[in-house]
């Protein structure tokens, strides 16, 4: 009997291809249609299974077994089973508050089951370790390693190495809990985002920042008002360009909804990207493929500031009379004045001389009344393809129809070619200003954001003088001190299958639909999620229905000492198979 592989239960790009381009032919554009959207699914999952994360910073091989620390370390550790160091180094000469490092690294696929749940950091302070809040996102399998990008928020001493190590390597671990100023709320990328200084409030049609709330006195809420040009004002308005003979613009403030999009949630950081191509004020009539854009949000816990980037990718070459990377709106006059750098890294007040508008490392206004102040600082602006960019971005105070505004046309030609490339990431700062300390405070923070701490793969300190210190890395029941085995637990929703398989006899396990798995006392509490929004019921496997057999609740309260079982759902982060377990892949046909 010839074995059944994945590919014979699914079908390939190419053949979708080929089927739409004979619906094309034939005028089925009903069907062209529905082969598209599945053709999308396709490039999802090939995305998932094959994208590059890109480099690590070190091999995977590279750790050391925590058995192996100073005894006061390796007690405080327990539970752990391995660790690796890392090095941050501060490069220029200053003290500096905490900024974002963020770092991918990889870790042998049999020494974790998932990275988010037990993944760790820790900073080596006098011989003592403390835990660091870290955040791990974009977790992939590539074969035997386990990649994930792990964030955390750092000071620099002046001149000075710091060590952290990075701890993975325990079964029962727990989804941390980090307490911080950053809340996000809504779903997809419909959201609010705030933290101590700021609240951003994001499109609920497109995603791009709608408005912004500076928590200070009185609370300046920037926003642009009015109709807009037909879509919904945003005081973000970029990316955009004019077609050939200024006939009509292309924006992505006119996406009826994200092409397509990323969302990271978490303690330290929410991270928003979309990408897709800007789209006719009549589309569909017009929908060309020329420029693809892609842009990111990034906003901190902790931070006056965030981060956006983007980048417009030339598909085929056109033409484009003007085109913005940066465009910002605010209705009302909220500032009285315009600050903005050269390339000599200085803060000035006032209209930007003739000499400068065409080189500009920071734009923006503040009050002279209120001190609020609302500042664009370029820290990346590169092209590939193209002639030497432009870094303008002038301001207006009294812009018609709108209000105060900035807009940056970094394209120094008309005729774009194929593959060129526009890259920008600034850092926008919502800080109090005055006179005598602003310039200093915004000159010192670009500064500071262009040269970020120096991360490096290190070794290990084995022989620091290690000191005895209170507590431990474990909350109750991750150092093996859980009131009721969590192997017995897991080792029980293995039975637990998913009947809508088949044959594939494939459990809750293997599937990683299973994100967390804490015990209180007598009462065992699970995260979970379901694989896609097409199937949004959890209850199936949490209560039984629909010929699931082995209900999750059922199934544990046979566990012994197991008092209750609470399930919870979630869609954040979403499912890929990169949670599948080897068993999972194996049973589903996938490559191992």
């Amino acid at each position: 009997m010839t074995e059944t592989k994945y590919s014979d239960r699914t079908d390939s790009f190419e053949e979708k291809l080929r089927l739409m381009e004979a619906a094309w032919r034939k005028k089925d554009f009903r069907l062209a249609r529905s082969l598209a959207h599945s053709l999308r699914h396709s490039a999802m999952q090939a995305q998932a299974e094959e994208e590059s994360p890109g480099q690590p910073l070190a091999a995977p091989a590279k750790f050391e077994l925590v058995e192996s620390l100073p005894a006061p370390w390796r007690t405080w550790a327990r539970g752990w089973k391995f660790c690796r160091a890392l090095h941050l180094d501060e490069t220029l000469g200053l003290d500096r508050p905490p900024e974002p490092v963020e770092v991918l690294l990889s870790f042998p696929a049999e020494q974790v089951a998932s990275l988010a749940r037990e993944v760790r950091v820790a900073r080596v302070v006098d011989g003592v370790l403390k835990e660091v809040p870290c955040q791990v996102h974009g977790e992939v399998r590539r074969g035997t390693e386990r990649l994930a990008k792990v964030l955390f928020l750092a000071r620099g001493v002046m001149h000075q190495r710091q060590t952290f190590l990075v701890f993975h390597g325990n079964p029962d671990a727990e989804l941390p809990a980090y307490p911080t100023d950053l809340k996000t709320r809504g779903e997809g990328f419909a959201l609010d985002i705030e933290n101590d200084f700021y609240k951003a409030s994001l499109s609920r049609q497109m995603g791009q920042l709608d408005r912004m709330s500076i928590k200070r006195g009185h609370g300046l809420e920037l926003f642009a008002g009015g109709e807009g040009h037909g879509e919904p004002p945003c005081i973000d308005w970029a990316h955009d360009y004019a077609a050939s003979g200024h006939f009509q613009k292309f924006r992505v403030t006119l996406w009826e909804t994200c092409p397509d999009y990323e969302v990271v949630r978490g303690p330290l950081a929410t991270i928003v990207r979309r990408w897709g191509f800007p789209q006719s004020p009549v589309h569909p009539v017009f929908t060309p493929a020329r420029l693809h854009v892609d842009v990111e949000y990034r906003f901190y816990a902790g931070l006056p500031w965030f981060h956006k980037s983007g980048t417009m990718r030339a598909l085929k070459a056109f033409e484009a009379p003007a085109m913005r990377d940066d465009e910002w709106v605010f209705t009302g006059q909220p500032f009285t004045d315009i600050v903005w750098m050269g390339p000599d890294g200085k803060l000035r007040t006032g209209a930007p001389d003739a000499a400068h508008r065409e080189n500009m490392w920071a734009v923006g206004f503040t009050n002279a009344q209120t001190n609020d102040s609302f500042v664009a600082l370029f820290l990346e602006h590169r092209a590939d393809g193209l002639p030497e960019l432009k870094h303008n971005g002038s301001p207006s105070l009294f812009y018609k129809s709108h209000g105060q505004l900035w807009s940056r046309y970094p394209l120094p030609v008309k005729d774009v070619p194929t593959g060129a490339v526009l890259h920008q990431k600034n850092a926008y700062a919502a800080l109090p200003f005055t006179t005598k300390d602003g310039p200093t405070m915004l000159e010192e923070l670009r500064h500071r954001l262009v040269n970020p701490l120096l991360v490096t793969a290190g070794e290990v300190p084995k022989t620091a003088a290690a000191k005895e210190q209170l507590g431990r890395l474990a909350r109750p029941g991750e150092a093996g001190d859980s009131p009721i085995p969590k192997a017995a637990l897991w080792a029980a929703l293995r039975d637990c299958k998913d009947e809508q398989l088949y044959t594939a006899d494939i459990s809750v396990v293997d599937l990683g639909l299973v994100l967390d798995l804490r015990v209180r006392g007598d009462t065992v509490h699970l995260l979970m999620t379901m694989p896609h929004r097409g199937r949004p019921r959890l209850g199936y496997f949490t209560f039984g229905s629909g010929g699931n057999s082995v209900p999750i609740q059922q199934r544990l309260m046979k566990v012994s000492g197991v008092g209750k079982v609470i399930v919870e759902q979630t869609w954040e982060p979403g499912w890929n198979s990169n949670r599948l377990t080897e068993d999972g892949r194996k049973k589903l046909g996938l490559p191992v």
